[in-house]
């Protein structure tokens, strides 16, 4: 799914379609005028997802900008209708993109495999239900995970849980699951432990307000990067708060591309302008005029720049040597004149 080893950028659709089916396509043909690889969905509904209760169980707290709603009621606003989806994801394919999902239970699997859907992502707060991801890595499908809540053994065993269904094609996203989340509590560094750890590739699934952590992500070894788009935060929804819009997102992208190019690869060979800066280097020079059987010291010779002249490494070796000709002040040494 990952193309030229560069980073697989993905938009997160999620609840940022305003309700209106011309509002998430839209959506879908500005991630691609951004830069964006892929598009991705949440298949669920409020009934696969949880339970209409008013009980306190299932009402949220703890902070977050949803607190006071019933899990229900959040859920029903902010999913996307099933009968959008296979029109989605023909807009996408038209459009150059990748269009893939998250699903919620085993029924979302069945609707999203018959759409041929390319990948599957398992959102962090599903990372423990392990009969589902289960299910999803027997399609043999690319996985991605994210971590949001996810301690050590929560993410072996679902690692575990793919590897046994014979997927290894895992991805590990580092995510905090805080809407939005605060930039101090990145921690980029986990994704280099993830992959040591569970040997899998990895990224983020960023929640942060602005797009430094999408950049930092990509100099510490991030394969994929996803981030909640949406095409104006006039569209309103859920999400709208800790999403990028258009222009945001292209911002991202270049930087990320641009934070690419400055990584590189571990290599010694030189460019064609770093071989051509070796002309500014240091090398020996007569620093004065000598004439034919003098002796080589260190006043009349140096290191100098241009670096056309013999290796500095040398001048201890050629001190009390005797030049054969004239050599002028400017002039290159070089060992056919000693």
């Amino acid at each position: 799914m990952i193309k030229n080893n560069s980073v697989f950028i993905i938009a997160e659709l999620s609840a940022n379609h305003g309700g209106d089916i011309n509002i998430a396509l839209e959506t879908v043909r500005a991630a691609r005028r951004s830069g964006a690889d892929a598009v991705k969905l949440q298949t669920y509904t409020a009934d696969t997802i949880t339970l209409d209760s008013g009980k306190e169980d299932f009402m949220i707290k703890g902070g977050t900008i949803w607190d006071g709603r019933k899990l229900y009621d959040l859920y029903k606003e902010a999913y996307l209708p099933w009968e959008w989806h296979r029109e989605i994801f023909r807009v996408a394919k038209d459009e150059g993109l990748i269009c893939f999902s998250s699903p919620f239970d085993k029924t979302a699997v069945d609707f999203l495999e018959a759409l041929n859907c390319p990948a599957y992502k398992i959102a962090s707060f599903e990372i423990t239900d392990i009969p589902l991801i289960e299910y999803v890595a027997s399609k043999g499908k690319p996985v991605i995970l994210s971590t949001g809540i996810a301690s050590y053994e929560d993410i072996a065993l679902a690692v575990s849980a793919c590897r046994q269904a014979g997927n290894n094609d895992i991805t590990l996203l580092k995510c905090t699951s805080s809407y939005p989340a605060p930039v101090e509590e990145a921690n980029l560094v986990m994704m280099q432990q993830y992959a040591t750890d569970f040997q899998v590739k990895v990224g983020v699934s960023d929640h942060t307000l602005g797009t430094t952590v999408p950049v930092v992500a990509t100099a510490v070894g991030a394969t994929v990067i996803e981030k909640h788009f949406i095409l104006d935060r006039s569209v309103g929804g859920p999400d709208a708060s800790f999403s990028l819009d258009e222009a945001e997102f292209t911002a991202m992208v270049q930087a990320v591309r641009a934070a690419e190019k400055a990584v590189g690869r571990v290599s010694y060979e030189l460019t064609e302008k770093e071989k051509a800066g070796r002309a500014f280097a240091r090398s020996l020079y007569a620093a004065e005029d000598i004439k034919a059987g003098e002796v080589i010291t260190e006043k009349n010779v140096r290191s100098v720049r241009p670096g056309f002249g013999l290796h500095p490494k040398y001048l201890k070796d050629i001190i009390g040597k005797t030049v054969f000709t004239n050599i002028k002040k400017g002039d290159a040494l070089r060992e056919d004149l000693l």
